[in-house]
């Protein structure tokens, strides 16, 4: 397959997240990614020069073409207008500001309002993420959104940790951390903190009358990002829980040990893809590659050349041919829907579950000098059909629905999926958005699935080619 020389992020999660994904910086930053170049001197008075004019971002602006030259202009009255309200708060605002603090301020403003997935992260949440990305941390292990209103909206809970043990479910909103208001703590950052501490979350769940509280102790998040087991004789389970740096070697151990279980050779497979919010794109294609002969497995397209990539797989199906069926739900996100679109538009899975988060951008995230990163939104990504699914999702060709003992409530909610890309203020408009009949998925706990996949999967092994059965 063809790398692309930039690993990709795609991952669900602002600021500071408690369980994120990082993408690896570029050898070579691309031209476009430099910060513009400020005017030198004090920005001068409006009569000095008409509001139109501008100065060129181009270290060359004689070099460029006029179309480009255009399209990177940074207006002057803008600057001024920035200066004038940055002189307005040195003198005249009730408290001292510091010059850094306001700078800073400024900076993440510049990305506040693009889409939900673009950031400013500072030193601190940079080495956050870079710790995420080796699955190793210490707090109570979820994935975050944080909401315009301050609030957090799990993505999902992470395998084998205090969240997932806990029953927090993906859709789940925590209101307070400690008593605490999202509002009055640093966000995030408080669910982070020593192994054995504690920290109390208050959860509101649809189906739910009040808000609950949920105790969790801290620990070391060491995420194991591929389990496998064997279902039934011939038939193997694979859950990939995030896509980390490891994940596709480990996919592989995990994948070649049940086929040795299984005499040699799988009858079939089941891949649990649930809850898994992405990770790095660069694995999950890994993964695709792993299970694919031919074809596409995704591209992705951006303003800059230095974004567009394409992705196809290579000789050599790990499991030649038996069937596989994917099992996704509203937290399967991002890295996951490549995954489960590139399985399905290459005829090679049957999808069972619930319809998918709808995350289809792509992050690369900017180190900077002083230690700061920015994660910025640079491409969208399609699937070998050429489809996007940003903030529409992944139809299963099977739909489930939860099993209510797991939700808190002895019927479904309508609104308990309300989960979704399409839901986040600010993202970026999909394609196939609005679609009529189209309507959110659900988190899909349990064992339930599991059976459900199964027996999809039996009947795919017995349409099967005899060849295929055979082997």
């Amino acid at each position: 397959m063809r790398r692309h020389f930039l690993s990709l992020l795609l991952a669900l999660l602002p600021v500071a997240p408690v369980a994120a994904q990082q993408a690896q910086p570029p050898a070579e930053p691309p031209r476009g990614a430099q910060p513009p170049e400020q005017p030198a001197g004090e920005a001068p008075p409006p009569e000095a020069a008409p509001p139109e004019a501008s100065v060129p971002a181009s270290d060359d602006p004689d070099g460029a073409d006029e179309g480009a030259a255009a399209a990177s202009r940074v207006p002057l009255a803008e600057i001024r207008r920035y200066v004038a309200v940055y002189n307005a708060v040195k003198e005249a605002y009730v408290d001292s500001v510091d010059d850094r603090a306001l700078m800073q301020s400024a900076i993440a403003g510049l990305l506040l309002d693009l889409d939900p997935h673009s950031a400013y992260l500072d030193k601190a949440e940079s080495e956050s993420f870079d710790e995420q990305t080796t699955g190793a941390y210490d707090g109570i292990g979820v994935e975050l959104l944080q909401q315009n209103d301050n609030t957090l909206k799990v993505i999902a809970p992470i395998d084998d940790t205090p969240a997932a043990r806990a029953g927090i479910l993906a859709g789940d909103t925590i209101i307070a951390i400690d008593g605490k208001p999202i509002a009055q703590v640093e966000a995030m950052e408080p669910l982070r903190g020593e192994p054995g501490s504690k920290v109390t979350v208050t959860v509101v769940r649809e189906g739910r009358d009040k808000p609950f509280d949920v105790a969790l102790v801290r620990e070391t998040i060491k995420v194991t990002s591929v389990r496998s087991r064997m279902l039934e004789p011939g038939y193997g389970y694979v859950r990939i829980s995030t896509f980390q740096a490891d994940t596709g070697a480990d996919f592989q151990v995990q994948l070649d040990r049940l086929q040795a279980q299984a005499g040699g050779h799988l009858r079939g497979l089941v891949l649990d893809l649930r809850s898994n919010p992405g990770g790095l794109l660069t694995a999950a294609v890994q993964v695709a590659d792993d299970l694919l002969d031919k074809g596409g497995i995704v591209s992705t397209r951006g303003r800059i050349p230095i974004s567009d990539s394409r992705f196809d797989a290579t000789p050599g199906d790990r499991m030649k041919g038996a069937p596989v069926v994917v099992l996704v739900d509203a937290g399967s996100a991002s890295a996951a829907e490549v995954l489960a679109g590139a399985l399905r538009d290459n005829d090679r899975a049957r999808v069972v579950g619930s319809r998918t988060f709808g995350k289809g951008s792509v992050q690369t995230v900017l180190p900077l000098d002083n230690g700061d990163s920015v994660k910025l939104t640079t491409a969208r990504y399609y699937t070998p059909s050429g489809r996007s699914i940003q903030a529409s999702g992944i139809v299963p060709d099977t739909e489930l629905t939860p099993d209510p003992a797991l939700i808190g409530g002895d019927e479904v909610p309508a609104s308990l999926g309300e989960i979704s890309e399409a839901t986040l203020p600010g993202h970026l408009r999909g394609d196939d958005e609005g679609a009529e009949g189209y309507r959110a998925g659900q988190p899909l706990p349990g064992d339930k699935p599991i059976s459900a996949a199964l027996a999809e999967l039996k009947k795919q092994v017995a349409k099967a080619p005899a060849a295929v059965q055979a082997r």
